[in-house]
Order: C-alpha cells, then sequence, then structure tokens
C-alpha cells in the first residue's frame, strides 16, 4: 500500500490507545523517546553481536523500530493540530535554504 505521510497519519490515529488523547503531548513524546531508544539498542546490538553484519533480517528488525518512531511522530503532530506532510516539506525546505547558504554543517537551529 503507498500511502502520503497525512495519509498514514489519520490511519495512524485510528489505533491510538492513550490517556487524554487530544490533549496529551507527553504521551506519545515520551514514547518516542522509548522507541527511538530501541532504534538505537538495535544498532549498539548489531555492532556488539552481529560484528556491524547488516543482514535482511536485522533490517527488518530495525525497519519495524522506525515503524515504530514514525507512529509516535504522526500521534505527537495529531496532538499539536499539524500535519506530517507538513513538517516533511518544512524541513526540506530549511535543509535547502541551509544547503543555499552553505551552513548544513555546523551547530544551532538558526544558522
Amino acid at each position: 500500500m503507498k500511502l502520503t505521510f497525512d495519509q498514514y497519519q489519520q490511519l495512524a490515529r485510528s489505533t491510538a490507545v492513550y490517556p487524554y488523547i487530544g490533549t496529551n503531548i507527553m504521551y506519545p513524546t515520551l514514547g518516542l523517546c522509548g522507541e527511538a531508544g530501541e532504534v538505537a539498542e538495535k544498532v549498539k546490538k548489531l555492532y556488539r553481536d552481529h560484528n556491524g553484519e547488516l543482514t535482511t533480517d536485522y533490517i527488518a528488525l530495525i525497519e519495524q523500530e522506525l515503524g515504530d518512531v514514525l507512529w509516535y511522530m504522526a500521534a505527537i503532530a495529531n496532538e499539536l493540530g499539524i500535519t506530517l506532510d507538513g513538517i516533511a516539506n518544512t524541513n526540506l525546505r530549511k535543509l535547502a535554504d541551509r544547503k543555499h547558504r552553505m551552513t548544513l554543517h555546523g551547530d544551532g537551529d538558526d544558522r
């Protein structure tokens, strides 16, 4: 199935089960942190247990965790009343502007 970010966001919303949906940014934000940590754990264990060798099966494990990250991103966006498509477009515009100004490297949000 091919989806836009916004379509995914709407479908993901139908699976949301947590307290105070619509007014609770904390729950999905903490969930995002936890799932991002799980992605990092998979990568850590890739090097610890598998000598850094990416197999198709291991990529599938990381993909599952990345899907959970995406779900929580969608939940946060829903809580804020914004869209994943909007987030993606805003981010690409920001990065294109930084590239144009040759400020992709460096620190700070306002470079």
